[in-house]
């Protein structure tokens, strides 16, 4: 299920007219299936065009892109729309959830544009199953607006899945969370990792959430400076039991008590 990422001489140029910025300056990486990569940098380091060229959101200027073996490069706008419906799910820091549609409908949305022509009782059952993985069932009649922090960004990450992505790009995804819900958060991405194979591809400037990950690459004005595999990963489903009960948190509130532990969560979703 998981997919193979190569990038070879990969440049990026915008061109703001009489100014030329150049944010990826020859960037060539391996990511292998099933990895869970953090990419840290500063501000401006690269790491975002970066993401959104792996996630078909925009095209190099030099440079290939091979997807599973495929070079999705140069291919036209609406074939990389098709990519990315079938293989890539995305995860933002600012949820990017419809304000007038409720949690379910937010995460039924994808499947109303993959041309499955897939019946509406059917979509419904999978949004559904979607929620309840990530412990939200019973807010599926619920707007964003009564939804915490946490519970958004799991609405996300339930509407990332639902098109049963191989891989998932997380862009600053804890940073609108608090600490605890952090955790939380990054305990789903790890669990998807492992129990799914999906390939995890983490965006951050925080070296502690970098930690998450199994390899962490960092970027310095448009190229990689370093890629090294993390030999000090930080395990979310261990920090959240070892953390004391606050009631005050989005990842308290969010769940029952009885499904707010990150081993809890039911990610081995039926989406078939």
């Amino acid at each position: 299920m998981a997919s193979s990422i190569s990038v070879q001489d990969l440049t990026k140029v915008y061109d703001l007219g009489e100014i030329q910025v150049r944010a990826l300056r020859g960037v060539t990486v391996d990511i292998a299936a099933g990895e869970f990569v953090a990419v840290i940098g500063p501000s401006g380091s690269g790491k975002s065009t970066f993401m959104h060229i792996l996630g078909c959101l925009d095209r190099p200027t030099q440079g290939r892109y091979l997807l599973d073996g495929h070079d999705v490069s140069t291919l036209s706008r609406n074939a990389l729309a098709d990519v990315r419906n079938k293989k890539i799910g995305f995860v933002f820091q600012g949820f990017n959830l419809l304000s007038r549609t409720t949690a379910l409908d937010n995460v039924e949305l994808p499947l109303l544009y993959n041309g499955n022509g897939m019946r509406g009782k059917e979509r419904r059952r999978r949004a559904h199953d979607a929620l309840n993985g990530v412990g939200l069932s019973d807010r599926a009649g619920h707007h964003p607006n009564q939804l915490s922090g946490g519970q958004q960004q799991r609405v996300a990450i339930a509407r990332a899945l639902i098109n049963q992505p191989s891989i998932l790009l997380a862009d600053e995804p804890t940073g609108n969370l608090d600490s605890r819900t952090s955790v939380e958060v990054m305990g789903i991405f790890q669990k998807l990792n492992t129990e799914r194979g999906i390939t995890v591809l983490l965006i951050t400037h925080e070296r502690e959430i970098a930690e998450y990950g199994t390899r962490i690459i960092t970027f310095r004005d448009g190229k990689i400076v370093s890629d090294k595999p993390n030999t000090v990963r930080r395990m979310a489903a261990d920090e959240f039991a070892a953390l004391p009960l606050d009631t005050d948190s989005d990842a308290d509130s969010s769940v029952p008590a009885a499904s707010t532990s990150v081993g809890a969560l039911d990610l081995d979703l039926d989406l078939t």
